[in-house]
């Protein structure tokens, strides 16, 4: 069992249409020592035949067949049942490049062994559509940690995208020395937002790199982004802030990452009309009374109309922001895209962001 270098957890539920692609991608890594574990949530399709072929053709992967819980448990069993040195998640609708699991354990022995290897992300964009193609992920090319190791303090940038708690992997004993899980809450929830929060600030040591090997479907009509109640994201916010909190975390980089979480999931509800909502307004306020006004005010990467929005739910004093920090802003964000991706998608997210601007 000690010569298990990575347990990969798939945890399942009415997964038929990807499965097989899924756990084909995990079989592809040769030279690390992995073991599977795939969780069947209670499907009500075809799922559970998909892995049982799979466990009876490779020996490495083993299933489990559980009623449903909802995601969070379901990984968390997962994690109780593995063996190997590290952890790491799939999500059964994704896939692998070959060998993600080979090159992170050679890079996580190269550095040590630290906490938790990242590594950057493909997105599969337009899936299932004559156009799709997988692009580089937001965070490619934009985390430079001053050295390997690192902690968050030093590159807090790591957490400010997609939590992306698959593109990793999580040192066992790690996780089980600081009692790290993930919360239990029916469906998807969202929970892989506060599980990102607490092993990043949790860990001493980070190893990061650029290479990408998973390939993230986004945007399926099935996805919790896709199907999520508007609230969930101001809740996880706030089970984020809460981490931060119980941890004693003040560095000022780690809250202006976690504001920027924030004020993204504000820009999207301002900008479908969430003032409006009274019960959207109540959630707005409850974030931003945890949120320090003169570092909100520092931030390039809110909006002036946003930090208009904020003091007034704040109940502070209006004031005059200046546009041009903010549009430096939008220009570091557009060419970041544009020199990762081509200019279609830099021209695209530059409309999204404008599009989300309150009037």
């Amino acid at each position: 069992m000690a010569d298990i270098d990575v347990t990969v957890i798939v945890p399942t539920y009415n997964a038929e249409q990807f499965l097989d692609e899924c756990l084909t991608s995990i079989e592809r890594n040769v030279r690390a020592s992995i073991e599977v574990i795939v969780l069947n949530d209670g499907s009500t399709d075809g799922s559970l035949a998909i892995m049982r072929a799979h466990e009876q053709a490779d020996p490495r992967i083993r299933v489990i067949d559980k009623p449903n819980q909802g995601y969070g448990a379901t990984v968390n069993r997962g994690i109780a049942e593995a063996r190997g040195r590290y952890i790491a998640i799939v999500e059964p609708d994704d896939y692998l490049k070959p060998g993600m699991y080979d090159a992170l354990i050679a890079l996580a022995r190269r550095y040590g062994e630290p906490d938790i290897v990242r590594s950057a992300y493909w997105r599969v964009w337009m899936a299932g559509t004559p156009r799709e193609r997988l692009v580089h992920s937001v965070c490619y090319r934009r985390v430079h940690p001053p050295h390997q190791p690192f902690t968050l303090a030093e590159c807090p940038i790591v957490i400010r995208f997609h939590p992306a708690v698959w593109s990793a992997l999580y040192r066992r004993d790690f996780l089980d020395g600081r009692s790290i899980r993930f919360r239990e809450l029916p469906g998807a929830g969202w929970v892989d937002n506060p599980f990102m929060m607490e092993v990043f600030a949790s860990a001493r040591s980070i190893v990061y790199t650029d290479d990408a090997w998973y390939c993230y479907r986004e945007d399926l009509p099935t996805s919790s982004t896709m199907t999520r109640a508007p609230s969930l994201a101001f809740e996880r916010w706030q089970d984020m802030a809460d981490v931060l909190d119980r941890l004693d975390v003040r560095d000022r980089g780690i809250r202006e990452t976690l504001y920027s979480i924030g004020f993204r999931h504000a820009g999207v509800a301002v900008g479908a009309g969430g003032l409006d909502d009274p019960e959207m307004r109540t959630l707005l306020t409850a974030m931003f009374s945890r949120m320090d006004p003169e570092l909100v005010f520092s931030m390039d990467s809110v909006s002036p109309e946003l930090k208009r929005v904020f003091c007034e739910l704040a109940g502070i004093p209006p004031r005059r922001f200046s546009r041009l920090p903010y549009l430096r802003y939008l220009a570091n964000e557009a060419w970041a895209t544009l020199s990762a991706n081509g200019p279609g998608l830099a021209f695209a997210r530059v409309k999204l962001v404008l599009s989300r601007r309150p009037a």
